[in-house]
């Protein structure tokens, strides 16, 4: 019957075709942006006044008047209900890296037993949603409830379905953060300051700095019956067993591949309805690993992009099944193949030009000293909290991916190529003129002995795909954030360092200028000025100083994991631990002086933190008990009695020696499967012991590190001897779809 079973799954998996999916008949910039109210429907729906109230509040950042809050949502509402919306919620993002929503209905009584519809501006800008078995870390007690959300007019609105949904923050009645966003904002907030601050040392027309982000998302597609006879990936999302399929991706032919039927139609799908929400799809393609695909957008501001990225991971899934097919976004849902990552391209910008982009021939010392600025304060900023970025990006599940040959390793570096490295070497080491024609760093042109091909401008920087933090051009890549990650925790520390380190620069510089002012040689005002000089000098400090982030060279290296540890970088793996860099001391003086975060909030995520580390590996330790012993053990044992019936019956027929010789190889497996079994369930018996012990440790912290250092071990041990006897077993017995059944297509 098992053998029945899976076939019959397998062979309607593999049937299953590709929906038509109907196409508008517009261009996507016609209906780019249908249900957003955006500012083409600000403009229409609000009084003009009202307008422009709103409108200083996103890009300016004036304080959000409540008296516009009534005709703003009188406005949104007219617009939603001719939209086919009925109800409205608050969508906010708890510290459970997905998103959060409570519909309420356009509905209120009308005082003659009758209904009529309203949404008034108390209810757009604040409600209390409660919302408290959400993790806070001990912010709040059960008998202390309340939870707020409040508007943020700078992510606009959006229909799902029928409901209006308004991005807000979740706070705390105390008024802790007890979400991604309102720390996000906060440290989106500082690093402007602080940016627009060091900007006026070399434009005196900066207002604003933009964070602009830029993600890449990874995810594996399966047929929903497969991913439904899996009972570890419909729990864990990720495969807690299973051998190898003989052909995967060592090929290379899946990479930028042409991409199956069925997976285009999702795409199309998906891209469609993700445009209309006005997320903007730029580009899809084969990623390395079979049945691994990646989407990624144009750059937007930086909380617009990490709304995005929330609700484009939502309509994945949903979109997914109207395909038949189940969205996997697991860093590592597959053993031996690449896991899958969340690219963060992180740039700052102003409204004349990208800071981090490179000058060019006809560029000024101005403009060298300003690409060369934010260049080395990032590069501070990364080394000063090497071990809190990584924190930010670790977790029970990118611990799996981080380090393989298909992710960076664990370690945060920088690469930032030879012409920029030479940049920083020739900055630190030699005088500099004014117009030093050698701080130049330029684009290359590549020619080419093929007289078709055109000459191509070549980046002033290659790429290295085993760096955590590479420089590519105009922007720096953080390759290490995990598919499944809410990209604002990434932001959160990237940004709020980065702030840290251009008010630590600021400061420096003012003080070396005020030095400097009273020197003889700056009085005249001719030559070099005291701030060219002050700049310098603190430059050439810091370049020295962040020296150790930098590297260009193979992060897969053993050598480069002792050399990192020479260099006082972070090489710990044990997840549990590198959590606890949001409680040093440094990283908490550092979120408290950009007012990001306070040491209350932080020791509150920390207990987040470690609780869904534990939650994680303990859900997955019960399913793989489960697996083991309902499905692995039965399976091998039924198979083994079959075998040893087999050699009864050879000995029936069968002379002594000659039976001997002939059920030699079946004895040799039957010893096997004994084998295998009994350390099976040996091992099943130490899990569940190791988990019990771990559970019985009061401290979070504590018990986070024993169910990593005791559990995951035994898991592991199980899987290996699992995977053993997969190979072992008759293939019609086995009961879960193999991996070169789920990992192709058709």
């Amino acid at each position: 019957m098992a053998n029945n079973l899976r076939f019959q799954v397998v062979e309607e998996a593999f049937k299953k075709h590709a929906l038509e999916v109907e196409t508008p008949k517009e261009r996507p910039s016609e209906y780019f942006g249908k249900y957003v109210f955006n500012r083409q429907k600000m403009f229409k729906y609000l009084p003009a006044d009202v307008y422009r109230k709103l409108i200083d509040v996103i890009d300016n950042g004036a304080r959000l008047d409540r008296s516009i809050a009534d005709p703003v949502a009188a406005g949104m509402k007219q617009w939603a209900q001719e939209m086919g919306a009925t109800h409205y919620t608050h969508w906010f993002q708890p510290l459970t890296e997905g998103t959060a929503e409570k519909h309420d209905a356009f509905v209120e009584h009308d005082g003659k037993w009758g209904m009529v519809e309203n949404f008034s501006g108390k209810l757009l800008v604040q409600q209390e949603p409660d919302a408290s078995s959400f993790p806070n870390g001990g912010i709040r007690n059960t008998f202390e409830a309340r939870g707020y959300s409040a508007w943020d007019p700078t992510s606009p609105v959006f229909i799902i379905d029928d409901t209006l949904c308004i991005p807000t923050i979740f706070i705390a009645y105390t008024g802790e953060a007890l979400d991604y966003k309102a720390p996000l904002l906060r440290a989106l907030h500082a690093v402007d300051k602080a940016a627009t601050d060091v900007c006026q040392y070399f434009y005196d027309d900066v207002k604003k700095v933009h964070v602009n982000l830029g993600w890449e998302q990874e995810y594996f597609l399966v047929d929903e019956g497969l991913y439904s006879a899996r009972p570890d990936l419909m729990l864990t999302g990720r495969t807690l067993m299973g051998h190898e399929s003989a052909k995967n991706q060592q090929m290379d032919d899946h990479y930028f591949g042409t991409i199956p039927d069925r997976v285009q139609a999702f795409m199309k799908d998906l891209e469609q309805q993700a445009l209309m929400l006005a997320i903007p799809c730029k580009t899809r393609h084969n990623e390395v690993a079979p049945n691994q695909f990646e989407l990624a957008p144009i750059f937007e501001e930086c909380n617009l992009a990490v709304d995005h990225n929330m609700l484009l991971m939502s309509l994945m899934k949903r979109v997914a099944r109207k395909h038949g097919f189940r969205v996997l976004l697991h860093e590592k849902p597959f053993a031996g193949i690449n896991g899958s990552g969340k690219h963060n391209n992180w740039s700052l910008s102003t409204d004349t030009g990208v800071l981090l982009h490179a000058p060019g021939k006809t560029s000024s010392m101005n403009e060298t000293l300003r690409f060369v600025t934010f260049i080395v304060e990032t590069l501070m900023a990364v080394y000063r909290h090497n071990g809190l970025l990584k924190a930010s990006i670790m977790s029970a599940t990118n611990a799996h991916r981080l380090g393989g040959n298909e992710a960076p390793p664990s370690i945060i570096s920088s690469f930032l190529g030879k012409y920029v490295s030479d940049l920083l070497d020739h900055f630190e080491s030699e005088d500099l003129g004014v117009e030093s024609e050698e701080l130049k760093v330029n684009s290359l042109l590549k020619k080419w002995d093929i007289p078709q091909i055109p000459d191509l401008i070549v980046d002033n920087t290659d790429r290295n795909r085993t760096s955590p933090f590479a420089f590519t051009g105009n922007r720096f890549e953080f390759r290490a954030p995990g598919s499944s990650a809410n990209c604002a925790s990434a932001m959160i520390a990237l940004n709020a360092s980065m702030a840290e380190s251009l008010c630590s620069f600021k400061q420096r510089v003012d003080a070396k200028i005020a030095e400097y002012a009273t020197l003889p040689e700056y009085a005249s005002g001719t030559g070099h000025t005291a701030k060219f000089h002050a700049i310098v000098d603190v430059l050439r400090e810091d370049i020295k100083t962040c020296k150790p982030v930098r590297f260009d060279g193979n992060g897969y290296s053993e050598e480069w994991v002792r050399e990192a540890a020479r260099r006082g970088l972070d090489v710990e793996q044990s997840c549990p631990v590198i959590f606890e860099h949001y409680l040093d001391e440094q990283s908490i003086a550092m979120f408290e002086s950009t007012k990001v975060m306070n040491r209350k909030e932080l020791e509150a995520r920390n207990e987040v933190k470690w609780e869904m580390y534990v939650k994680t590996v303990q859900i997955e330790a019960r399913v793989l008990g489960d697996l083991a012993m309902n499905h692995i053990i039965p399976v091998a044992t039924h198979y083994q009695s079959q075998l040893i019936k087999n050699v009864q019956g050879t000995k029936s027929v069968f002379s002594e020696e000659k039976a001997i010789r002939l059920s030699a190889r079946n004895m040799k497996l039957i010893e096997e499967i004994a084998e295998r079994t009994e350390a099976i369930e040996r091992l099943v018996d130490e899990l569940t012991d190791a988990r019990r012990v771990a559970n019985r440790i009061v401290d979070i912290h504590q018990r986070a590190i024993a169910y990593h250092d005791t559990v995951c071990p035994h898991m592991e041990a199980i899987r290996k001897e699992a995977d053993l006897l997969e190979m072992i077993v008759e293939d019609g017995l086995w009961t879960l779809p193999k991996y070169r059944e789920l990992l192709f297509i058709r």
